[in-house]
């Protein structure tokens, strides 16, 4: 997320995600190939590739780039620590988890360490615009996060067919497929001369680190891990943005930030600690 900022200040952003989706196809070509011991895929598997795709790549991509656009950022990163909530929601709904209330309470903490990150930001990004236009701009925000929550949910299904090296590998080509209109459309008045080495470098590293890496390391997570857990995690996207901020692009940290990260990763701790070895033995 954050090295995607310098970016998007270089290159379009729909010609940015099919170069990015373009260089990350071109990485995993090796692990499209079905394994011998995966059953052929099913309609219902090539459904889920789609939707998780569509849902989790493209779409989330275009609402939260859109809506952040059209509101505060304040505001979009109140409604973007929604997203442990929804995950919880649409596992108990669609994969019949169990919720258990330490996962509830490591929702409420992820909830209010990105509420104070945002509350901590000065108010900007669309703060004055119209009415209608900032209340659509919540809107897509908060359709991104069913976007993201559904990408959780959709990739625990898969992970019982595929392998997280294939499952990577199919939903980028579909969202290479997805993202090539655009992308097309906007390299016909693009000048590619104006984009320095050093930016091209970065394109390369942050493709294969978002389309490649850390997909392949969410999807081999969701295979031991239960979705509703799983997105107690989605907490560290803002978290490890600012980090980066502050790291690598300069950016400055308020007190009321750093108490916001704590109570976010009390979150992720909450969610990860082992269940006690008495109350296991009790269960048996």
């Amino acid at each position: 997320m954050a090295l995607s900022k310098p970016l998007a200040a270089a290159i379009p952003v729909f010609l940015l995600a099919w170069l990015r989706f373009g260089i990350g196809a071109l990485a995993m070509l090796h692990w499209l190939p079905k394994p011998a011991h995966e059953a052929p895929l099913s309609a219902r598997t090539r459904l889920l590739l789609f939707l998780e795709s569509f849902l989790g790549n493209f779409l989330f991509s275009i609402c939260m780039l859109f809506g952040v656009s059209l509101t505060s950022a304040v505001s979009a990163g109140v409604i973007m620590a929604a997203i442990p909530a929804a995950v919880a929601v649409m596992s108990w709904a669609f994969l019949r988890e169990r919720i258990a209330p330490r996962v509830w309470g490591a929702v409420a903490c992820a909830a209010l360490g990105i509420a104070l990150l945002a509350w901590a930001k000065p108010a900007q990004d669309g703060a004055g615009a119209g009415a209608a236009r900032f209340w659509l701009g919540n809107l897509l925000v908060f359709g991104a996060v069913l976007c993201e929550a559904a990408y959780a949910v959709i990739g625990k299904k898969l992970t019982g067919a595929l392998g997280p090296k294939r499952i990577s590998s199919l939903i980028n080509l579909w969202g290479l497929l997805l993202v090539t209109p655009f992308g097309l459309y906007a390299a016909a008045s693009f000048d590619f001369g104006t984009v320095r080495p050093g930016t091209w470098a970065l394109l390369v590293f942050y493709s294969l680190a978002a389309s490649v890496w850390t997909v392949w390391l969410w999807m081999t997570g969701l295979k031991h891990v239960p979705a509703a857990e799983s997105g107690v995690f989605t907490v560290m996207l803002p978290v490890s943005a600012a980090l980066v901020g502050v790291l690598a692009l300069g950016e400055s940290l308020a007190g009321l930030q750093l108490l916001a990260l704590g109570i976010a990763l009390l979150g992720v701790l909450l969610a990860t600690l082992p269940v006690r070895a008495a109350g296991a033995a009790a269960g048996r």
